[in-house]
């Protein structure tokens, strides 16, 4: 399945490293399914959300995800793709930018024709063929629709598309340069936070996650003596305090890392697909990585 992965360190700008396909070190791991794309936004020091993506359609596209990549932000999200809909395009990868805002999702939200006819003039933010950015531009009319608050922008798309859409699972990060937003819906994948204390739980040490899959590494010297908020589809490292959101649990950091969480949803989609309900590619994509 894809993988979501969130950071803040607000208000401070920190300098973090990313590895975003890291080669497979066993042969368990090659069995696995190759990702089709992979990102990494961050935000300017004006705000600019700057936003490096790639499918991954050749070797050559492996080679330059692996590298190491080192960015400065207050906020960063990194996103792994499988693809469910939409095809091997730099348009279709993830994450997504709409009116100063970044976005990455992992799930399915099937019936995509009526998500546009409710969109209406919003539908010209979506540039690509997916699910996931068409859900973004409806978080985006509902932020609107509710003065700019995006949490209740995501609380009112969410909930509208669980009651008129099949759904299999909306699983997002939403960064702004300030904040960052997490929602896990329903319950078919996690997602972890990590309310994590300046040089983390010894008190001296460096951020240093890793998937456990071997895709998203990310290192930042930076917050050894520096608090941080870490979401992540995986516990990325032993820390005991990683924490799984509930299901239909909204999370919110704001711009001094307070964070807050709430259920905002708190009934299943009306119509909830199953893995089986899927077609073959939306199956495999997050079935597992």
């Amino acid at each position: 399945m894809c993988r979501l992965f969130g950071l803040s360190a607000s208000p401070r700008r920190v300098r973090a490293t990313f590895w975003l396909l890291e080669a497979p070190d066993s042969l368990a791991e090659q069995s696995r399914r190759e990702p089709d794309g992979t990102g990494l936004g961050v935000f300017a020091e004006d705000g600019t959300p700057q936003v490096d993506k790639q499918p991954l359609a050749a070797y050559q596209d492996r080679q330059f995800v692996q590298e190491a990549k080192e960015r400065e932000s207050a906020t960063f999200v990194a996103h792994i793709r499988y693809a469910s809909t939409g095809g091997l395009d730099p348009r279709n990868t993830h994450p997504f930018e709409q009116r100063g805002r970044l976005f990455a999702h992992n799930g399915v939200i099937g019936d995509l024709p009526t998500l546009e006819a409710e969109l209406g003039d919003y539908r010209d933010l979506v540039a690509g063929d997916t699910d996931s950015e068409r859900f973004f531009a409806l978080v985006t009319k509902h932020t609107d629709e509710h003065g700019g608050d995006v949490g209740a922008g995501i609380a009112a798309a969410a909930r509208w598309v669980a009651d008129t859409l099949p759904v299999y699972a909306i699983n997002l990060v939403l960064a702004t340069a300030t904040d960052l937003w997490a929602l896990r819906y329903p319950d078919t994948h996690d997602l972890f936070v990590l309310q994590r204390a300046a040089g983390g739980p010894h008190g001296d040490r460096h951020l240093e996650h890793a998937s456990t899959a071997g895709r998203i590494r990310a290192r930042s010297g930076a917050l050894s003596d520096h608090p941080s908020v870490v979401v992540a589809s995986e516990r990325m490292d032993e820390d005991p305090d990683w924490r799984e959101l509930r299901p239909g649990e909204l999370l919110h950091v704001d711009g001094r890392l307070d964070v807050t969480r709430r259920v905002v949803l708190d009934h299943p989609p009306r119509h909830l697909l199953t893995l089986d309900q899927l077609g073959a590619h939306a199956a495999a994509s997050q079935a597992g990585a």
